[in-house]
């Protein structure tokens, strides 16, 4: 038996139910942010590094990469959202033991699906990178960091998905302690095999998953930390049931992802076509889109931190039925939203050249297309926050049908069509306008689906 505080009044007078909302907020989203913030520097140091070390032929073979990395992520949100908010439900209802079970068979999806994708990859990595839009000039670089990434995809599923289960269980320095352990150990050793051992793209990618399994040892040790519930060695099995509803409720999270990933490969395939098309070439859309996407990635990091910060207070409240609590955080994350993306925007706008310097440096036709890249394609992201805040609200009050559906009107619905048909009158120029077109679509949904949800609420 894996033994945690036996039940007491501890584990029934949770602080979730009757501390005040702001209080709550700031424990568990600073935390959450701070973890965010460091997962996002596993790619945005490799970029940076790389940039310098490699230059931006590099850079761009890392972002032909990320879906792969994109499409892990998909795995371990929709494990690791989804059990985090049955746990948390369970939890306001007060059935601690459903809880426990959870939390096994979610550590077993974990293991099983980290370790299946990981081999599937390392099978098929060759037409995927094809696929996803690698040039004969990145082919290489792409294969070589990928073939190592790899690796540590099973560690990376577990680091997040047991942070997830750790801040639901109330330890949000816990989880973000695990992310940051990893993050340091990257940052550490990204300069060292890069520059030291002359590692190049491999030394970048050495570096990654060392951090990754750091972490995800350490994730794994809170199994035997859980404070409001009592783990027994019985739990730990897979259960279709158990599988079925927790991906039910992760799959909002899940499917974002994967339609996100769909998104990278089209738009690298538009950037490497139209872009052959331009002045710029097919390589410097390419490079560029990548590291503009990963420092929107940094930004959206605060707002998904926000989101898991957000997801065991509103779980936790709509399972205890206390609406009043759930709409008081849902409006107060998204006063946060609005602050931080702003913020993000007014950056932007006003130093593109000196933040893009940050990840090397190219010729002027390089900066050139960067620069406007990420003034048009960012400009309206604060509504791109607001979209993702409200899909995973509707999957931490237990009705992710919903969340899905709403996750996927901006990548699916409109931002992929767009991608496509706006270059066909416009290039590249196109591909750059999908981007604020769509969050202002998607945005018009949110209002609809969260309006009517509130008013149900009310009438509740």
């Amino acid at each position: 038996m894996i033994n945690s505080l036996p039940m007491s009044s501890e584990k029934t007078e949770n602080p979730l139910g009757y501390e005040k909302i702001p209080l709550l907020l700031k424990q568990f989203a600073i935390p959450s942010i701070i973890a965010m913030l460091v997962s996002s520097l596993y790619n945005v140091v490799d970029q940076i590094f790389i940039g310098q070390g490699v230059g931006y032929l590099g850079n761009a073979a890392t972002n032909v990469a990320f879906p792969i990395t994109t499409i892990c992520m998909a795995i371990t949100l929709t494990i690791g959202i989804g059990s985090a908010s049955r746990f948390s439900l369970y939890l306001g209802r007060r059935e601690e033991e459903e809880a426990s079970k959870v939390v096994g068979n979610g550590f077993c999806m974990m293991v099983v699906f980290g370790t299946v994708y990981a081999v599937v990859v390392e099978l098929f990595l060759i037409p995927m990178l094809t696929a996803f839009g690698a040039t004969p000039d990145i082919f290489s670089y792409a294969v070589t960091y990928t073939r190592i990434t790899t690796l540590g995809m099973p560690f990376l599923v577990i680091m997040n998905g047991m942070s997830n289960l750790a801040r639901a269980d109330g330890s949000p320095f816990y989880s973000m302690t695990t992310m940051l352990l990893g993050a340091i150990v990257n940052t550490v050793l990204d300069p060292i095999f890069i520059f030291i051992f002359h590692w190049g793209v491999a030394g970048a990618a050495w570096a990654t998953i060392i951090g990754q399994v750091a972490s995800g040892i350490m994730a794994l040790l809170y199994m035997r930390k859980f404070k409001r519930i009592t783990i027994r060695k019985e739990y730990f099995r897979l259960s279709w049931k158990q599988i079925i509803n927790t991906a039910k409720m992760g799959m909002s999270n899940g499917l974002t992802q994967v339609a996100i990933t769909f998104v990278q490969v089209i738009m690298n395939r538009s950037m490497v076509y139209y872009g052959a098309q331009s002045i710029y070439g097919s390589s410097i859309p390419l490079a560029a889109s990548g590291i503009v996407m990963k420092i929107n990635g940094i930004v959206f990091s605060i707002i998904i931190g926000l989101n898991q910060g957000m997801q065991p207070i509103i779980g936790f409240n709509y399972g205890a039925k206390q609406y009043k609590r759930v709409k008081a955080t849902y409006a107060l994350v998204i006063c946060c939203e609005l602050v931080i993306t702003l913020i993000g925007v007014f950056i932007f706008e006003a130093f593109p050249r000196q933040v893009l310097s940050i990840f090397g440096k190219g010729d002027e036709l390089y900066m050139e297309f960067s620069v406007k890249f990420m003034r048009t394609f960012l400009m309206l992201f604060p509504l791109g926050g607001i979209h993702i805040i409200s899909s995973n609200f509707f999957a931490a009050i237990g009705k992710p049908l919903r969340g899905t559906c709403l996750s996927m009107t901006r990548q699916v619905l409109f931002f992929i069509p767009l991608v496509l048909i706006l270059p066909l009158f416009f290039g590249l120029e196109g591909t750059i306008f999908a981007g604020p077109c769509s969050d202002m679509l998607a945005f018009i949904i949110v209002l609809i689906f969260i309006i009517k949800e509130m008013h149900s609420m009310k009438n509740s």
